[in-house]
């Protein structure tokens, strides 16, 4: 019954969520601001929705910040993220080749445009910051396709929806498993790949600190770089004061070209983007996904130690 259940409940989610789509796209950026903060305000101060993780993330990142003050930052990162899905809507329509320098303004442009059109491949690490897809979506349309690894959506409706979205302009969706081959090939041929580099890896990830406290990272970042000699940039797509306003820029690059202590190893290449996205998130805190549960565990040894401590403790 389950299983005769399924599509039709994948279809009905994808018709209520396109119908949103077609009812953010009818109205102003006006409007959409001024229903993101209504709802950010439901969700935040009315629901509590995630607010345990969001307050925790928040208060181990910010000890000395009040609760009211981490509570402002919360309500704000929902209106973020809503306007966030306001601004994916309408970018299509309204961010052309012809007018784009009306929304977005590109920082570092130079060093930035360098490592793009390099005959190299090229890594392009960014977190859940800003508006990630407004980035990968304005570099597809000034020409520099990407290729992104994520994971496929349950519903096959909306995965096909926002796969269509991203390739629009040379943005191409790697499925998360099974795609070796292909990323082998786009580095062999000095493609560009784009990834978020927070993501929990699970127990066996590398443990490295961020924010304060140890996260797991995918190993195989840290991988496409010192195997394949392929530099490494840690970029970023901040909101401006204005919605669908946009500062595309550059934080750091780490390029085999010119070895230094970060490119030791998979462990302190991790450390150093991490650290390059902290920056950028203490910068502007309320433009990051606090209600992400980027800490989930803690490294094994970490474990034993409290284990340890609490029986000599008994």
């Amino acid at each position: 019954m389950k299983s005769l259940l399924r599509p039709i409940l994948d279809f009905a989610v994808y018709f209520v969520a396109r119908s949103a789509i077609c009812v953010i796209q009818a109205v102003s950026m006006e409007t959409c601001v001024a229903c993101s903060r209504v709802l950010a305000y439901t969700l935040n101060d009315v629901l509590g929705v995630r607010r345990r993780v969001v307050d925790e993330n928040l208060r181990h990142t910010f000890p000395h910040l009040s609760e009211s003050e981490r509570r402002l930052i919360s309500r704000r990162m929902w209106s973020h993220l809503l306007l966030l899905i306001c601004e994916v809507a309408q970018v299509p329509r309204k961010i052309h080749r012809t007018n784009w320098r009306q929304y977005v303004r590109i920082d570092q442009k130079r060093e930035l445009t360098r490592y793009l059109l390099e005959p190299r491949p090229t890594i392009v690490v960014s977190g859940h910051f800003g508006n990630f897809e407004v980035a990968g979506y304005v570099c597809g349309l000034l020409g520099f396709p990407s290729y992104t690894i994520a994971r496929t959506l349950d519903n096959p409706h909306l995965n096909n929806f926002i796969n269509r979205f991203r390739g629009a302009n040379g943005q191409y969706i790697l499925p998360k498993n099974g795609s070796g081959k292909v990323v082998e090939a786009v580095l062999a041929d000095g493609g560009i790949i784009s990834l978020l580099g927070d993501q929990h890896a699970g127990k066996r990830g590398c443990w490295v600190e961020f924010l304060g406290r140890p996260a797991s990272c995918h190993k195989a970042l840290a991988l496409f770089t010192l195997t394949s000699k392929a530099p490494m940039v840690v970029s970023y797509a901040r909101r401006l004061d204005r919605p669908m306003h946009f500062q595309l820029g550059l934080v750091g690059a780490a390029d085999p070209a010119r070895p230094d202590e970060h490119q030791e190893s998979v462990t302190t290449l991790t450390q150093w983007y991490n650290h390059q996205l902290e920056k950028l998130i203490l910068e502007t805190p309320d433009q990051y996904w606090w209600l992400h549960r980027r800490w989930k565990d803690r490294p094994e040894r970490g474990k034993r130690a409290s284990k340890a401590t609490a029986s000599r403790a008994a």
